[in-house]
């Protein structure tokens, strides 16, 4: 079996052209509030974050590949393409079912055409959308965090990841599932989380996680078992800053193959010193500025960068 690289150097984002709150998504995004302003405000704020975003991701020598959302598409979420699709170092793709009507639109087959064009090699396309009809979804790596090296997908369910589905992938992909349930306390009540990567994070070497919300002690343990299986340093974080999105980050790879843990500013701020030095000892920590997009979106660095893994031409 083809051992497969963890981390890229290669980026897919979708520029915003109409960002704005999703309500249809915040009814199981914890994490989603209100932005006291217009919608093109808000959308002119996002897409000065992205682009400085971007920039600085390329300033790194990480390539960037930016599309441009589609403004009569409707899709207030498309900054956040890797829910939708994931791209492998097989050359296959894999398109995810989506639990709110107005992301499935974000699905744009274009967007190979432009990868292809740039060079990139897809030999298959794995869908599993029609899983939607049936009220099952599984939105990508928000709902899966691959340890490629070690062949690994951690999810925690949700009602936007389905047990069967993760299983599926796994099948399909080669991939041991590690599954397992995380909460967060919202008015007093344990809810599930939307999304495993706003929780964990996993590195070459190391993985951010907050294992305070896998209220399971079983399962808690499993997960840390796992990790530490493959000689993963675990780096815990709290649920507060898990709420300043301090899980949702990605390591990618630079110019000299360098490499960076890409976080937000707000992410990066709620880490002690402790923690940041833990990071530092495997790489730099890159953060930007991501406030509006964090505020109405919901989400953070990681869910706006889908890692293209798949063979040059």
């Amino acid at each position: 079996m083809k051992k497969l690289q963890q981390i890229t150097n290669h980026i897919l984002m979708i520029r915003p052209v109409a960002f704005e709150m999703n309500e249809e998504t915040a009814v199981n995004n914890y994490f989603q509030q209100k932005f006291e302003a217009t919608n093109e405000v808000v959308n002119q704020k996002a897409q000065e974050e992205f682009d400085a975003f971007v920039e600085k991701l390329r300033k790194q020598g990480v390539t960037v590949t930016v599309v441009d959302d589609i403004k009569e598409n409707k899709t207030p979420d498309s900054i956040f393409p890797n829910n939708w699709i994931s791209f492998h170092q097989d050359g296959s793709v894999a398109l995810y079912p989506m639990f709110a009507e107005n992301r499935r639109r974000e699905r744009r087959m274009d967007i190979l055409d432009t990868l292809e064009e740039k060079g990139c090699e897809i030999t298959s396309v794995v869908d599993y959308t029609d899983a939607e009809t049936d009220g099952l979804y599984l939105e990508g790596t928000g709902n899966l965090i691959l340890d490629r090296e070690n062949r690994k997908a951690y999810c925690a369910l949700s009602p936007r990841a389905d047990e069967d589905l993760v299983i599926e992938f796994c099948e399909d992909f080669e991939f041991m599932p590690v599954i397992f349930h995380a909460n967060q306390t919202v008015a007093g009540e344990r809810k599930a989380i939307y999304h495993t990567n706003v929780m964990m994070c996993v590195a070459e070497n190391f993985a951010v996680i907050c294992l305070d919300t896998i209220d399971d002690k079983k399962e808690q343990k499993h997960v840390v078992e796992s990790l530490q299986d493959d000689n993963k340093e675990i780096i815990k974080i709290s649920e507060e800053q898990m709420h300043e999105f301090a899980g949702n980050m990605l390591q990618v790879r630079g110019a000299f193959d360098k490499k960076f843990l890409v976080m937000s500013s707000r992410a990066y701020r709620s880490l002690n010193q402790e923690q940041i030095s833990a990071i530092e000892k495997h790489c730099e920590i890159l953060h930007s500025e991501l406030e509006v997009i964090e505020i109405c979106g919901g989400g953070s660095a990681r869910c706006m960068m889908a890692e293209v893994f798949l063979p040059k031409v």
